[in-house]
This record gives C-alpha cells, sequence and structure tokens, in this order.
C-alpha cells in the first residue's frame, strides 16, 4: 500500500478505495473541516500543533471529531506506517455525515464522520522548480469574506481559491495569490505569503488560514533576529517587494521569482528567502519540532 494508506468506519485500507457516501454533506455542500501534516524523515513535524488547529477547526464549523487527540495521533501514524512511508503528507478530516432522514434536515443531528490518510510527500511546487522560482499572478478574483467564512477554520470551501487558480493558469503564471474583498493581499490555494522588504518580512494578516509554516517562518524570524510582521498588504507591496515566498505543510518555503509574468528583485530565490529555506529543511532534518511515528504506535 505505498501508494497511501487511509483509515475510515474503523478500518484501514489503501488510500484510492475509500469512498464517502453521495449524501455526506461533506460532499453535497463542502461541510467539513481538515489539517495536514507532514512526515519527513519518519517525524511528524508540529504534530501536536496541527492537532490543536483541526479540533479548533472543528469547533468553529460544529463538528466533534470522534477521536480524542492520542486516539487520532495513533490513527495517522498507523496510516503511516502501514504505507511504508518516510517522507508523508497526512490528512485528518472530519465531514458533517448525513442527514438523519430526507425530512429531517436538522445538520445538528448529522453523525461526523472522521476519515485520515497518509500518502508520499505533496510538494505545491516542485523541488527543482523552487530552486529559480514560480511566476506569482495577483488575481482579480476575490478571497471569501472573514464574516461569511472564518478562514482560520481549515475547510474545503475552496470555490474562491480555485477561480483564482484558473486564472493565473490562464493567464501563463504558476500560481495565484488572492486579495481580501477590501483589496489587500491574503493567500493563495493551500498557502500563506511573504515579502521581503528593507531587511524585514511582511505577511498578510488578514482573510488568511493561520498556517503553522507560516507560525514556523515567524518563529525562525525570532531566531535569526530578522523582524517579521503581519500587516495590511496592498498589491503594490508585491509587486515592489525585494523577494517574496509562500509558506505551506506542503513543499516548505517556496521562492517567488516572477509577479504576473515580470521578474520580482533580481527575478531569481533572493538571499533572505534562500537562508530560510535551506534553514526549515535543515532543521527538519535534524528533527527540530518532530515527533517519531514508530513513538506513537505502542
Amino acid at each position: 500500500m505505498a501508494d497511501g494508506v487511509a483509515f475510515i468506519d474503523g478500518e484501514y485500507m489503501p488510500a484510492h478505495e475509500v469512498k464517502i457516501p453521495l449524501f455526506d454533506l461533506g460532499f453535497t455542500r463542502g461541510d467539513a473541516v481538515y489539517d495536514t501534516v507532514s512526515v519527513w524523515k519518519g517525524r511528524f513535524f508540529r504534530l501536536d500543533d496541527h492537532v490543536a488547529r483541526f479540533l479548533r477547526s472543528c469547533a468553529g464549523a460544529r463538528l466533534t471529531c470522534p477521536h480524542p487527540p492520542a486516539e487520532l495521533k495513533r490513527i495517522l501514524a498507523e496510516c503511516v506506517h502501514r504505507a511504508g512511508l518516510e517522507d508523508a503528507y497526512v490528512q485528518m478530516i472530519v465531514t458533517r455525515g448525513e442527514f438523519a432522514s430526507t425530512t429531517n434536515r436538522d445538520p445538528r443531528q448529522c453523525r461526523n464522520r472522521f476519515v485520515g490518510y497518509a500518502i508520499p510527500y505533496v510538494w505545491i511546487v516542485r523541488p527543482e522548480r523552487q530552486e529559480i522560482g514560480i511566476d506569482l499572478a495577483i488575481v482579480d478574483n476575490r478571497r471569501t469574506p472573514t464574516e461569511a467564512i472564518d478562514p482560520r477554520v481549515k475547510n474545503f470551501n475552496w470555490m474562491d481559491l480555485q477561480r483564482g487558480l484558473f486564472e493565473a493558469l490562464d493567464r501563463g503564471s504558476d500560481m495565484a495569490v488572492l486579495c481580501t474583498p477590501a483589496g489587500y493581499l491574503a493567500e493563495g490555494p493551500g498557502f500563506n505569503l511573504f515579502l521581503v522588504k528593507d531587511g524585514a518580512l511582511w505577511t498578510p494578516r488578514g482573510n488568511v488560514l493561520e498556517g503553522i509554516t507560516r507560525q514556523t517562518v515567524l518563529d525562525l524570524a525570532g531566531e535569526v533576529g530578522i523582524p517579521a510582521h503581519q500587516s495590511d498588504l496592498p498589491p503594490d507591496a508585491l509587486r515592489t517587494a525585494e523577494e517574496a515566498f509562500l509558506s505551506s505543510t506542503a513543499g516548505g518555503i517556496m521562492p517567488v521569482s516572477r509577479v504576473n509574468g515580470k521578474p520580482l528583485g533580481a527575478g531569481r530565490p533572493g538571499p533572505v528567502t534562500t537562508r530560510f529555506r535551506t534553514l526549515y529543511w535543515s532543521k527538519r532534518e535534524d528533527g527540530w519540532r518532530g515527533t517519531a511515528v514508530k513513538d506513537l504506535l505502542a
């Protein structure tokens, strides 16, 4: 089962065999929350932080995870172990489940469903492409207002992000960053954004998921003494930045070398981005903030 293992309804199985019922509201209405944690060299990264955020997302969406934290971690570790993976992309999901009947459409009475899986590690931007950086488009499509869907609740309502991605790809760019309804930079499909200017880091503060990798960059900035700010940033802040990079569980720290088809800074990954990317992966290699998969299986 090297292509991945999943856990659903109390059973482990090959990930590609998992089926969600047609009438699960997670499918029909996108009524589900999730979180993604990575495993590198046999160690989960910041697992407790991911589990805590996942449970906050459940609470924010009025969903209940049927497994307490310790059992949840063991299930995820078992998926990784059974898949035989040293480097893995691991996801935990809770869906709303199904209505009690076709005439009882009270979501409070749905039995929530948990799904977990582990597959080979996923890269938003392949390592070889990270060496030269990507072309990031500032798209016209806006992020869903925070008042409608709280982005801190990690959810599958991705229509705004998907529309932005289509827009970027149609323009010939690699990836999209969306703005808030007020016009400030927000985030993109599965990643947070960082800018480098005047020796400091800047990251959008509004209408974004508070990413674990985003927090890791802020933590590393504190370690190396580089000022880091969370702020409302207009699109021109990205266009005129010296450097920019994306942060995500799926890929770590990923350089941006072009914005809307035009070179950013020197048109290649800059020294600050390279420093953070190297530091992030070297610390991951050393087991920083790691939890060994094997230690969770007892």
